[in-house]
């Protein structure tokens, strides 16, 4: 193929692909403190790219994921909770703590894992809470180490 082909080529799928990036929208969120630790790296190449319904969508935060506009983040690097009376789930394998319910979004935090990660599900959608972290909780199986506490107190 002459050169000036393959050029014209080239240039015609820079602008292609330029043309695609353009399309998709990406979401500003703030990297969690311990963000560049290798297991959050682990973690991130393993979210899926859908939960039901919510699609990804592409963030500029490292170590972070989102689905739907969003409704639902994830940041994997926040800080490791201490021993805590607040409400404890196991879902796929991962224990979660389930912080206190705010107005617009609950949280919860994996508990037992370094690093930790936050969930942060948006309140008022339309979107089953087990569906959602049972996805990422295989996620988090397939790139962590395993867990070194357990919860104590459990809710179903």
């Amino acid at each position: 193929m002459p050169l000036n082909r393959r050029l014209a080529l080239g240039a015609g799928s820079l602008a292609l692909l330029a043309a695609l990036a353009g399309c998709s929208t990406t979401i500003h969120l703030e990297p969690a403190a311990d963000a560049d630790n290798p297991a959050c790296a682990d973690v991130s190449v393993l979210l899926p790219d859908a939960i039901g319904e919510l699609e990804r969508v592409w963030t500029d935060a490292q170590a972070t994921g989102a689905w739907g506009d969003p409704t639902v983040v994830l940041r994997c690097g926040v800080p490791v909770p201490a021993p805590s009376t607040d409400e404890c789930t196991t879902i796929s394998g991962v224990d979660w703590l389930v912080l206190a319910q705010e107005e617009d979004r609950q949280r919860l935090v994996t508990y037992g894992r370094d690093p930790a990660i936050e969930i942060i599900i948006q309140r008022g959608a339309e979107i089953d809470f087990r569906t959602i972290v049972d996805k990422i909780s295989v996620s988090i199986q397939s790139g962590l180490q395993p867990a070194t506490a357990k919860c104590t107190a459990r809710v179903s």
